[in-house]
């Protein structure tokens, strides 16, 4: 009878301990996941092998970011991490993003952000940003996509406010011509 209650206690035991570790880290990953109403919804879609861009909050204004080419690569320009077109973000403000994929899987991931969504075809993955400095922050997909998945840089450019909204109007002067 004596082993019979120590067996049953230490098997009780790390359950209890279990349940009251998991309960409050079960409470915080689901607050983590909440979106504090956000400012700027931008929608980015994996491709093979570039990153497509939506700004749907401001009247669709929408791009295509690809690798820039060596030869093109200015002496400020990093070799497969710079983009012909980067995301805009302002700094300071609650952004969420959306990611998505058109043909394989492929993954939206800026480690300087502490930030990774993955990108599945006929699925919407959210995720949420608070930059609060200006600068370049650089990423890739880190999903093996394809033969070029490496290929696929991620540049967020973080900006004042005004600065985003003068980047917002000559976008859509562009896109008027």
């Amino acid at each position: 009878a004596g082993s019979a209650t120590i067996e049953l206690i230490w098997t009780i035991l790390p359950a209890f301990t279990l349940i009251f570790i998991a309960l409050p880290s079960l409470h915080i990953l689901y607050l983590m996941d909440e979106m504090n109403n956000p400012a700027v919804t931008i929608k980015s879609i994996g491709h093979q092998w570039y990153w497509s861009y939506e700004y749907s909050d401001f009247h669709n204004v929408e791009f295509d970011s690809y690798m820039k080419p060596t030869n093109d690569l200015e002496s400020s320009d990093f070799r497969l991490l710079d983009v012909d077109n980067r995301a805009v973000l302002p700094m300071n403000t609650q952004v969420r993003i959306l990611v998505t994929a058109a043909d394989v899987l492929h993954s939206w991931t800026i480690p300087s952000l502490g930030i990774k969504i993955d990108g599945t075809p006929g699925r919407l993955n959210q995720g949420s940003i608070l930059i609060n400095r200006p600068g370049l922050m650089f990423g890739q997909c880190s999903e093996i996509c394809g033969a070029n998945h490496s290929f696929m840089p991620i540049v967020v450019e973080s900006v004042s406010t005004q600065q985003f909204i003068n980047w917002l109007k000559s976008k859509k002067k562009k896109k008027k011509k």
